[in-house]
């Protein structure tokens, strides 16, 4: 089961969502008083035994409803489809400029059989689920969804760094070539994340810094990932110039049971070494829109007015970074 589902029997009669032969295997899909979904399969011949999965549902939406595992046969998926999605594809969070493919469904709503991530060895390929959802229901509403290994999948999305001036962003669909080029680089970090119970996660790029000795600039993302459940796990990444546009972030920090960089907890900072081509080392720092003055004691003193900072210090030098904060107030780094 989906960790934090319950597994008691139903408290009322539940919805029959599919049933039919797929892979093999005769599947039973119901809708259990809108709190879960759960999953009966069994072999249509041979010794294999049954299966049953459980999975929550609870305030799903047009978007973590949208699709249900029914299959899973060695590195590929079939997922039923709700009926108000009236389009799907696939594409790869690895290839951001490649177009999705369309994707096959049959008249009971179940698709082709859809690649999986890898769960280990090399990343080279990150699948995932564009759809979209019916004009009567979301206008030009297209979404991404991955399989992290629980019946539902999960829907991924993007913040956009913080303009100037603006108000707070929002998390939106990672349709768009920037939220692409984002995952590009991060999709691989989701592989931590399986069969945790998953119900979406967001890429937040809460800085842009630039970087010493020259004009190129670095990427700050906090990705984080709600559960069904309800507690979260963040992993704040550091996106510096790469000659690959798939070259995997560096995790600098990883908290779990946290409401780090969601409405709960909307200010961040975090802070990474750094080697320059010349092969000096440096401590940089970054904070979110509220960050006013970062500063950092230890092995190196030093302090920087703003959402970043930069210092000068040995190749893994202790250091302890904290900032103010516009409204008053101080922030510790995560780690």
């Amino acid at each position: 089961a989906t960790p934090g589902t319950f597994t008691v029997p139903p408290a009322q009669p539940p919805r029959l969502l599919f049933a039919g032969e797929v892979d093999g295997a005769a599947v039973v899909l119901f809708h259990d008083g809108g709190v879960r979904v759960v999953r009966y399969a069994e072999p249509l011949s041979g010794s294999g035994g049954a299966a049953l999965d459980f999975a929550r549902t609870d305030d799903a939406d047009v978007t973590t409803g949208a699709a249900v595992v029914v299959s899973r046969t060695g590195d590929g998926a079939r997922f039923l489809l709700a009926p108000w999605i009236d389009a799907s594809t696939t594409r790869d969070l690895l290839a951001p400029d490649t177009p999705g493919r369309a994707l096959e469904v049959g008249p009971d709503g179940v698709t082709a059989a859809v690649p999986r991530p890898a769960a280990g060895g090399a990343c080279g390929t990150w699948p995932v689920l564009q759809l979209r959802s019916s004009e009567r229901i979301v206008e030009n509403h297209a979404f991404l969804v991955t399989d992290l290994g629980d019946l539902a999948p999960v829907h991924l999305t993007y913040t956009p760094k913080p303009g100037r001036g603006a108000p707070a962003r929002q998390p939106r669909e990672a349709t768009s070539t920037e939220a692409l080029v984002a995952w590009a680089r991060t999709a691989c970090s989701l592989r931590t994340l399986a069969g945790s119970g998953v119900r979406s996660v967001n890429n937040w790029a809460f800085a842009e810094q630039k970087l010493p000795e020259g004009r190129a600039s670095a990427d700050w993302l906090c990705t984080r990932a709600d559960t069904w459940r309800g507690p979260g796990r963040v992993l704040v990444q550091f996106l510096a110039p790469a000659a690959s546009p798939t070259e995997p972030a560096a995790v600098v920090a990883d908290r779990d049971d946290t409401a780090l960089c969601s409405r709960f907890g909307q200010h961040v900072l975090a802070g990474t070494h750094w080697r320059a081509d010349s092969g000096r080392w440096y401590v940089l720092a970054a904070g979110s829109r509220a960050v006013t003055r970062i500063e950092a004691s230890g092995a190196v003193r030093g302090a920087a007015g703003g959402p970043t900072f930069a210092v000068r210090a040995p190749r893994g030098a202790d250091v302890e970074l904290t900032a103010s904060l516009r409204e008053g107030g101080r922030l510790a780094a995560v780690h």
